[in-house]
């Protein structure tokens, strides 16, 4: 199961990121940067990410039209990643226009399904029907577009694993119930026993007084 914890620093501060990322150990997870750090310290915690031996998640959630979506992939592309995010409200086209975009790659495209944070209060609000119901709604369009897999909280992994055809990363891991910005959530190994092949994590770990160890306690539990 080696490298199926990722491990999300979002860190402003490159003393405080490279801290962090120092803390982890490389052969027992990947790493996920997002647009909180991708944003304030650009492309060269990339390269020092990778220059440490990580593989890396680059989760930016790109949503716009396809064009604008293939161009700013095409940029990416040259960087030593190997998956990315995308959303999947933004159509099956986008969602070509991305996998287009990384033809002759080996960088795998996610397409996020509904955000982690949302409830089905939420969703109903917004798309007028409920989270799991609009997860099965954008795994349709995901399947359709052929990309790699997707983002799905772990209460709808059913949904993704009864296809058979879409890898999952699955964000919203908790070891606890932390009454954080996270409602759907789950912990590592039950999340991992329904079928997920990639668990983000990152406060238990970013935040814990010892690093290393979080980890380590993670890694061993689901394995």
């Amino acid at each position: 199961m080696t490298k199926s914890i990722i491990v999300a620093i979002d860190e402003t501060n490159k003393d405080s990121f490279l801290n962090i990322l120092d803390s982890l150990d490389s052969n027992l997870c990947m790493v996920k940067i997002g647009s909180v750090s991708f944003n304030a310290l650009g492309h060269d915690i990339i390269h020092l990410a990778a220059e440490k031996g990580f593989d890396i998640f680059l989760d930016l959630k790109l949503h716009d039209i396809p064009n604008t979506v293939k161009k700013s992939i095409e940029g990416l592309s040259t960087l030593p990643i190997k998956m990315l995010t995308i959303h999947s409200s933004g159509g099956r086209l986008m969602m070509e226009s991305a996998m287009e975009a990384l033809k002759g790659t080996d960088i795998k495209v996610f397409g996020v399904t509904t955000l982690t944070s949302l409830s089905d209060i939420d969703t109903n609000q917004i798309y007028q029907r409920t989270a799991a119901d609009q997860v099965d709604a954008m795994l349709d369009i995901a399947e359709e577009a052929k990309i790699d897999g997707v983002v799905c909280s772990p209460h709808e992994l059913d949904l993704v694993t009864s296809r058979g055809s879409l890898l999952s990363i699955t964000p919203g891991i908790r070891l606890s119930d932390l009454n954080d910005d996270q409602t759907r959530v789950m912990t590592p190994k039950q999340a991992i026993d329904l079928g997920s092949n990639y668990i983000v994590i990152g406060r238990p770990i970013t935040g814990a007084e010892d690093i290393s160890e979080a980890l380590n306690t993670i890694y061993q539990s689901i394995n």
